[in-house]
């Protein structure tokens, strides 16, 4: 008699890599998902800022540069609509920072995309210096320093001329006014980080993380960068020029989502109320913090755009100004340890205001011609 078959089991063949392959499908389900969240969040009435914050905030940012042109100035209240007018000629004329403003711009070559031609990048400095020194004359309350020029060009690349000086005034009166004082991460906090990534993909992932935060988060960022390098930095000579040094060069391969995760979290925890109250200090005295409240309330009265496109429609003719497109220009001319990080990492005059290129260079430069 002959022994039955055992019944076959249906098995599933082993894929190699077929974790990651569902990895890459969780990931871009996600994605869709944010661009969706996004979409509607900008077309409510007001625009839903609060959701906009999380999708800034939350792993990956905005996504994109398309996405960035929309959301940052929402971010910022500014009304796309209303931009202001492109720098005169006369602004350079017996401007007090302009040879200072020249000279920062001309050295600035290595914060435009690798492979731009040389006359495309000579277009884009002349925006940038005009776009400054427009700004420093609608406000001369502001004053010029150096590395400021790397804060603007990341607008200028990512959202035009005109948006530019409307974004980069904005946050020169709010985010941009933190009294710090000398100290090794001076660099990293009044350029936004701009000045020491050498890969833009990482600035534009803290833009989008600080223009969505308190006027303070790029100080958690760097108490947070401290604390991931603890081993590093008690491994290190005994004395204060060795760390100095040590910090001052920041790593380039850093987990940038872990620790802007790990920066919202200490922030949340330990908040820049709770550490004026333990250092005994007195926030008011800072136009940064005093007026960031108010500043942060008037962004959830914002219109959608497409309110404003309507009004702007329905205005008189004469009263009517063609609104640049938002886009980037140059087309017309050529185409316990969370406390102890952040007073160790910047000390008490801080605390007193206390891809690759590649992929986005194509979409950029397609704007320049």
């Amino acid at each position: 008699m002959k022994k039955a078959k055992k019944p076959q089991q249906n098995t599933v063949p082993q894929v190699p890599g077929n974790g990651n392959v569902k990895k890459q499908g969780e990931q871009e389900s996600r994605k869709r998902q944010k661009l969706v969240e996004i979409h509607k969040a900008l077309n409510s009435d007001p625009v839903d800022v609060e959701t906009l914050r999380k999708a800034a905030v939350s792993e990956g940012g905005l996504l994109t540069d398309e996405i960035r042109r929309k959301v940052w100035p929402k971010l910022l209240s500014v009304n796309v609509y209303d931009l202001p007018a492109k720098p005169g000629k006369d602004v350079r004329e017996n401007h007090k920072d302009f040879d200072q403003v020249l000279l920062d711009v001309r050295r600035s070559m290595r914060r435009f995309p690798k492979g731009m031609r040389a006359d495309q990048r000579e277009v884009l400095q002349e925006q940038l210096i005009d776009i400054i020194l427009d700004v420093l004359k609608k406000n001369p309350q502001l004053h010029y320093y150096q590395g400021y020029h790397d804060i603007v060009v990341t607008f200028l690349l990512v959202v035009g001329e005109r948006m530019a000086i409307a974004m980069v005034e904005k946050l020169s009166n709010h985010h941009l006014r933190a009294e710090v004082g000398t100290i090794f991460a001076l660099s990293w906090l009044i350029t936004w980080y701009g000045h020491v990534l050498s890969d833009f993909r990482h600035v534009l992932r803290l833009y989008d993380f600080f223009l969505a935060s308190h006027p303070l988060m790029a100080i958690y960022f760097a108490a947070v960068i401290v604390l991931h390098r603890e081993k590093e930095v008690k491994s290190s000579e005994c004395d204060m020029a060795s760390v100095h040094h040590l910090l001052s060069q920041i790593p380039q391969n850093l987990p940038y989502e872990e620790l802007i995760s790990t920066a919202h979290e200490l922030f949340t925890c330990y908040p820049p109320t709770l550490l004026a109250k333990k250092a005994a200090l007195q926030p008011r005295k800072s136009i940064t913090i005093s007026s960031f409240k108010d500043f942060q309330m008037a962004t959830f009265k914002q219109r959608p755009d497409t309110v404003l496109r309507r009004q702007v429609r329905d205005r008189p003719a004469l009263e009517l100004a063609v609104p640049e497109e938002v886009a980037p220009t140059g087309t017309s001319q050529l185409v316990k340890m969370a406390v102890w990080g952040i007073s160790a990492t910047l000390g008490a005059a801080a605390l007193a205001v206390a891809q690759t290129a590649l992929d986005w260079a194509p979409e950029f430069l397609l704007q320049l011609f």
